[in-house]
């Protein structure tokens, strides 16, 4: 097993290895990622403490245990990410820590991080020692991309969805949508959702027109590094939630800002990015603001 520091002229793509077995989708994402980007591939497993996985007889040999499921685990996500990319530069990590945690200290150094799901419910999410995706997606310094589901490859054209709202967070998940979909040769989808509020006095023409004029001056001068990108401007009536998860349904990737400002896991991610992670039918990317 190699151990390497993720300092260096290119941060690295980090990927979270599950000890219950990464999957492969997961594995196939974060390592074509990296060669794409001409990067190396982190891959990361946290074996808590033991204090934290506390035996009363057996402490030792049980950490002991931990650590050598934790090395096959890492060595065969290696195997498997070399014979992807034979030239792909990996490296593996362990950590003696709870595994959000050592996750989000990853990311300090990262160009991405790759997580799978487990698919846990919220209450699983709130309680679960090993909840993983919405706590690194609520606190992770760089991007985080939660492989829930496949890119749909199939479509055609290929295409990414951004979500914006005219806010810094949604500006800089459309800086990551623009890239993520050049480097792809796929289309960008910009998608605000209108969720009406029942107000009593509202002008939905002047509304509209705010809200369109908002989605272009989000967008504006985005595409001058990429002349070939073919981008569309689409305003939607409905729930956030619901209508990017439609819009993910055969898409390469849906991307969305984090904006939640404060308490843990999903309040701090926000409610469209958290609600994304169980609904979306594609990686969900998640971008801090800054």
């Amino acid at each position: 097993m190699t151990s390497a520091s993720s300092d260096g002229p290119g941060r690295p793509v980090v990927l979270g290895v599950d000890a219950d077995g990464t999957g492969r989708m997961t594995a196939a994402w974060a390592a074509d990622e990296a060669d794409r980007r001409g990067l190396s591939l982190r891959l990361v497993h946290a074996v808590p403490p033991m204090f934290r996985e506390f035996r009363p007889f057996d402490e030792g040999r049980y950490h002991k245990a931990l650590r050598e499921r934790a090395d096959r685990e890492l060595d065969r996500t290696a195997v498997f990410a070399r014979e992807r990319h034979p030239e792909l530069a990996v490296t593996t990590f362990v950590a003696e820590e709870v595994p959000a945690p050592a996750l989000c200290r990853e990311s300090r150094h990262a160009a991405l991080v790759v997580l799978g799901s487990r698919r846990l419910s919220r209450a699983a999410e709130a309680l679960s020692t090993y909840s993983v995706a919405v706590p690194v997606s609520a606190r992770a310094h760089c991007p985080v991309v939660v492989v829930r589901d496949p890119e749909h490859t199939t479509q055609d054209p290929p295409y990414v969805v951004v979500g914006v709202d005219g806010s810094a967070a949604s500006t800089a998940a459309v800086d990551f949508a623009v890239d993520l979909a050049a480097e792809r040769r796929a289309a960008l989808r910009v998608v605000s959702v209108w969720q009406r509020q029942p107000v009593v006095h509202l002008d939905e023409s002047a509304a509209e027109q705010a809200l369109r004029r908002m989605l272009f001056e989000t967008t504006a001068g985005r595409r001058e590094p990429h002349p070939d990108l073919s981008m569309t401007h689409e305003l939607v009536r409905g729930h956030p939630v619901e209508e990017l998860a439609r819009a993910s349904e055969h898409a390469l990737a849906v991307v969305v800002g984090r904006r939640g400002g404060g308490g843990f896991t999903g309040m701090r991610l926000g409610s469209v990015p958290h609600g994304l992670l169980h609904r979306a039918h594609c990686p969900v990317v998640i971008v801090p603001h800054g």
